[in-house]
């Protein structure tokens, strides 16, 4: 059965999605990310501890200018049994992270997946690059 509103709540409901549909528009910024997807026969703890390690050397004790504004958060011993790293801003690591990789074992193949706005930037084709390599076994950093 349809709720009969009357005309004053269906204005005010109206009204209400005017108002927030601009805000909510307003926190999409720039084109969407490019999702990458591999896969892997190891397993995945080992998979994002490997990255994470190749990872944090590159990007981050090599002093990589265009990482410096981040960190990695290291989720690899997930209780959800997703191990996954997270790169978020340095100075908010609560915040909403700017890419996400992780892995999962699906149908007795490790599926690694690799997501987020980071990609969407000019950072975006270095990550690729360097997460293909690494999965693949190539520790180099370029």
């Amino acid at each position: 059965m349809i709720p009969n509103f009357s005309i004053a709540g269906r204005t005010a409901a109206l009204v209400a999605a005017m108002t927030l549909a601009p805000l909510l528009s307003g926190c999409q910024t720039g084109s969407p990310s490019r999702a990458l997807n591999l896969k892997s026969t190891g397993e995945p703890v080992d998979i994002i501890v490997s990255i994470g390690r190749t990872a944090h050397a590159c990007w981050f004790v090599s002093k990589d200018p265009g990482f410096g504004g981040f960190r990695l958060a290291d989720e690899a011993h997930s209780p959800a049994g997703r191990p996954r790293l997270l790169l978020v801003p340095r100075r908010d690591p609560g915040g909403l992270p700017k890419l996400v990789i992780q892995a999962e074992k699906v149908d007795g193949v490790t599926d690694i997946q690799v997501y987020g706005p980071a990609l969407s930037t000019n950072l975006g084709s270095r990550i690729t690059g360097d997460v293909e390599r690494w999965v693949s076994g190539n520790s180099n950093c370029r």
